[in-house]
């Protein structure tokens, strides 16, 4: 799984509106990657991806995704990892509402 990583702070910008809209956008696509056909060379290893738990929550969550890539769909110890989300919110809409609530 995932490591945290508490030891030192990195310094981060704060996510802009416009950076948070292209991340949404590009979560759509990312969420439709077909694990049949998907490049394994593509994909991030989840446990080469250090959760930095000094960052602020929102930064965070953007740092995990700049780091595995693809949320949606990774390797874990070689394997191909392919997720999705059954509740009644999608991974899109549940950053959508976080990041208006956290960024105004």
């Amino acid at each position: 799984m995932t490591k945290k990583k508490t030891e030192q702070k990195k310094e981060y910008t704060p996510v802009t509106r416009e950076e948070a809209r292209e991340l949404l956008k590009q979560l759509e696509e990312m969420k439709n990657v077909d694990v049949r056909t998907v490049d394994k060379s593509t994909l991030v290893d989840i446990n080469t991806v250090e959760i930095d738990t000094s960052l602020p929550p929102v930064e965070r969550i953007v740092d995990y995704i700049r780091q595995i890539k693809n949320p949606y769909c990774y390797l874990d110890h070689g394997m191909v990892i392919k997720i999705s989300f059954a509740g009644k919110k999608s991974m899109e809409e549940s950053l959508r509402h976080y990041i208006r609530t956290i960024c105004g």
